[in-house]
């Protein structure tokens, strides 16, 4: 397959959002270029799936929690990113893409060929666009799925470790929840 010839120059913000919901599912921006990402295995969508629904109920009225958000990190140069799930104030459920101080927390759930990306450039990412919360989610193959929990230094725009949990997470902050990510 031959991509596009708009994959190949630096994109605005203006003409991503004239983009079709067809030209921009599947990809995010990361200054100003387009990166493809790829579909995700049924295992990984399962675990997406388990942690919005739970994050739902725990976040309360006043926020949502949903996946295949487009959220705005950088307008120049553009940097869209879709985290697998987003919690973000139920006030701006209309405002599209969501913006970094509408959101509380950002999860990433790690896929083959995701490491760098989800461990390194996106926690960077994530904490320079000033969002509370970041949660890595390691999948192991044969095993729970480990959550490495991550809480912002407003001073120096990045994460500190927060707590670790393993099959179930059990937390307080950024509010009161358990998540239990060992059924199938």
């Amino acid at each position: 397959m031959i991509a596009p010839d708009w994959m190949h120059h630096q994109v605005t913000a203006e003409q991503y959002g004239s983009w079709s919901d067809e030209q921009c599912a599947g990809i995010e921006i990361v200054d100003g270029m387009v990166v493809v990402r790829p579909s995700a295995p049924k295992r990984h969508n399962r675990l997406i799936k388990i942690l919005a629904v739970a994050l739902e109920a725990a976040a309360g009225p006043d926020r949502n929690a949903d996946f295949d958000v487009d959220v705005r990190l950088q307008d120049v140069p553009l940097t869209n990113r879709r985290p697998d799930v987003v919690v973000y104030r139920a006030d701006t459920i209309d405002v599209m893409p969501a913006r970094p101080e509408h959101i509380l927390l950002v999860v990433e759930v790690v896929s083959p060929g995701s490491e760098t990306t989800d461990r390194i450039v996106k926690a960077g990412q994530y904490a320079r666009a000033g969002i509370s919360y970041y949660w890595r989610v390691e999948q192991p193959p044969a095993g729970v799925p480990v959550v490495h929990t991550y809480i912002l230094d407003p001073a120096s725009r990045t994460y500190r470790d927060g707590e670790v949990f393993t099959g179930v997470v059990d937390a307080v902050a950024p509010f009161p929840m358990k998540i239990d990510l060992t059924r199938p």
